[in-house]
């Protein structure tokens, strides 16, 4: 739908409860989402879905969460425009109160992904507990993702399976974090490789030669 259908308890209740001030319960959030409280798109089962003191940032496309029979306990979090959630089958999303997930976030759980209380997840981070697929005829691949409290994820950031970020930790943009991370650390992002070409004596860069 255009605007996205509103989150309902399985009692019938209506959106998530309008504040009518995001910044004040959400220090972290920035002043660009602080706009008047939007709604979700949700999918699956309800049953097993806890999010009524959710908020949703205004925008388009709005909040998508999925539940594909697994588990989701959203505590007093905030999702912006175009976050993803996607707990399936067997799989447990659990998010703590006071956290922001920016623009674009992407969170999947097929065994297990828990954020901890007041973290902030910049635009466009990945976080996922599995391969989603296997590879050779392998089964697939799914450990549990924990994230501590307080936590900053840049933006662009993916932390992958099997990983446990501690509390305070800051993983900064564009980061790939396939280890644990201890409590007050920081992680960078993969550094560029940059090579020198060969220089011509007329001063030019010598012809790329591939090896054969």
């Amino acid at each position: 739908m255009k605007h996205g259908i509103p989150w309902q308890s399985p009692t019938g209740g209506a959106t998530a409860p309008d504040t009518g001030d995001a910044g004040g319960l959400f220090p972290l959030l920035p002043e660009e989402l602080r706009q008047p409280t939007g709604r979700c798109r949700f999918r699956g089962d309800r049953r097993h879905t806890e999010m009524a003191e959710a908020q949703f940032g205004a925008g388009q496309p709005a909040p998508r969460v999925q539940n594909e029979g697994g588990r989701l306990r959203l505590g007093r979090v905030f999702l912006a425009a175009g976050v993803r959630l996607w707990a399936h089958r067997g799989g447990v999303l659990t998010i703590g109160d006071g956290t922001v997930l920016d623009a674009g976030v992407e969170l999947i759980a097929w065994a297990g992904v828990t954020i901890g209380r007041d973290c902030y997840l910049g635009w466009d981070v990945l976080i996922m507990d599995t391969d989603l697929h296997g590879s050779q005829g392998r089964p697939v691949l799914n450990k549990p993702v924990v994230i501590g409290d307080a936590v900053r994820i840049g933006a662009r950031a993916m932390v992958l399976k099997g990983v446990t970020i501690g509390d305070g930790a800051v993983v900064h943009p564009g980061s790939i974090v396939t280890r644990d991370v201890p409590a007050g650390a920081e992680v960078g992002p993969p550094p560029t490789t940059i090579k020198t070409l060969p220089v011509c004596r007329d001063g030019t860069a010598h012809p790329r030669r591939d090896p054969p």
